[in-house]
């Protein structure tokens, strides 16, 4: 029996092994992932971003217990920095996750980024896939907490929770990272601590920024953007878009307070979890996600598969001279693609 029927069949060891031949991206892995996609698109990808010190860890483990409650097998991905020096990384957060251990319907992965960009290691994408496979309903990704950076997990998770807390940098620093605009949930963690009102208010005021609220009136029969709320020729009334147009429909980040080490907030945290998934189904930005989510997998895999060509066609000691010369300014990086492209048959 191979890994990936193992798997299919709910094989815990064969689930872990499976997972490291994927991350170590070697062949085994890569026939596994095939004869597993079919099997793929039902589980409900959750990325968990936010600053260092925010909680993510903690959070995730207290919704993977109410996940766990309501009867949800729980894969959880935490991705961990690696060591610019030897690689390794300390995954350290299954140490803040000591809850779920020896729960049968939950499976903690930790994984090194190795140095990828984005809180995210390539591997990732593909690892989601294995515990969708596998049959968990729900998939937690904790990422790194690089910063601006951590856009990336809004291209794989189909709902984006950015973790704040209150006293970690002045009032724009959210909005800084550039991370609010992937939010689908803001979660202000550490709500016990002085001063979550300004940062609640703080992030409220953000958000009219990052998700402007689209409003139209009528004029001269053509619809317009423009307002606060939308108004028809026929009726002086002002009306919310919403009831006005339907298609104009948008979902707009709730902000939901949380103390996850006590437990506070997490029903409803999880409550707003599930009306974004239903958003998306409903609007049918679930399957617009999920297309370009896998447009952006295969992106990523097209470019490396076409490197590795390119530089198994460079004859022997062609890039390495094209490069010396770029280090020396006798070329420009330009001229040098241009070349290598042009007589990488030579």
């Amino acid at each position: 029996m191979t890994l990936s029927q193992s798997v299919l069949q709910g094989d815990r060891l064969a689930l872990a092994r499976l997972l490291t031949q994927v991350e170590n991206d070697s062949a085994e892995g890569r026939a596994a992932l095939a004869e597993l996609f079919p099997h793929t698109g039902k589980t409900h990808l959750i990325g968990v971003t936010g600053a260092p010190g925010t909680g993510k860890s903690s959070l995730v483990n207290q919704l993977a217990l109410h996940f766990r409650r309501e009867g949800k097998r729980v894969a959880i991905l935490a991705v961990d920095p690696s060591s610019p020096f030897t690689g390794g990384a300390v995954l350290g957060d299954r140490v803040r996750m000591r809850d779920l251990a020896g729960d049968a319907g939950v499976f903690i992965r930790s994984m090194a980024t190795r140095g990828s960009l984005g809180g995210l290691a390539q591997a990732t994408a593909a690892m989601t896939q294995v515990f969708d496979a596998a049959g968990f309903d729900v998939t937690l990704i904790e990422t790194v907490g690089a910063g601006q950076s951590e856009v990336d997990i809004a291209r794989l998770a189909s709902t984006t929770l950015v973790v704040e807390a209150p006293g970690l940098g002045d009032d724009i620093q959210a909005i800084k990272a550039g991370i609010l605009e992937i939010a689908d949930v803001l979660v202000i963690n550490k709500a016990d601590r002085p001063g979550v009102e300004n940062t609640e208010k703080a992030l409220k005021s953000m958000l009219e920024l990052a998700h402007p609220t689209r409003h139209v009136f009528l004029h001269h029969g053509r619809v317009e953007t423009n307002g606060a709320f939308a108004r028809s020729a026929k009726s002086p009334t002002l009306h919310p878009m919403s009831e006005t147009l339907e298609s104009g429909k948008m979902w707009l980040p709730p902000i939901q307070r949380t103390v996850a080490v006590e437990g506070q907030g997490i029903a409803e945290l999880a409550a707003h979890i599930a009306e974004h998934a239903e958003h998306l189904r409903a609007s049918g930005d679930w399957a617009a996600r999920e297309r370009a989510r896998l447009g952006s997998e295969m992106e990523a895999l097209l470019r490396e598969a076409l490197m590795a060509r390119f530089r198994a066609e460079v004859p022997n000691g062609k890039f390495e001279s094209t490069l010396k010369n770029v280090y020396e300014r006798s070329l420009s990086p330009w001229e040098a693609v241009k070349l290598l492209l042009n007589g990488r048959q030579k």
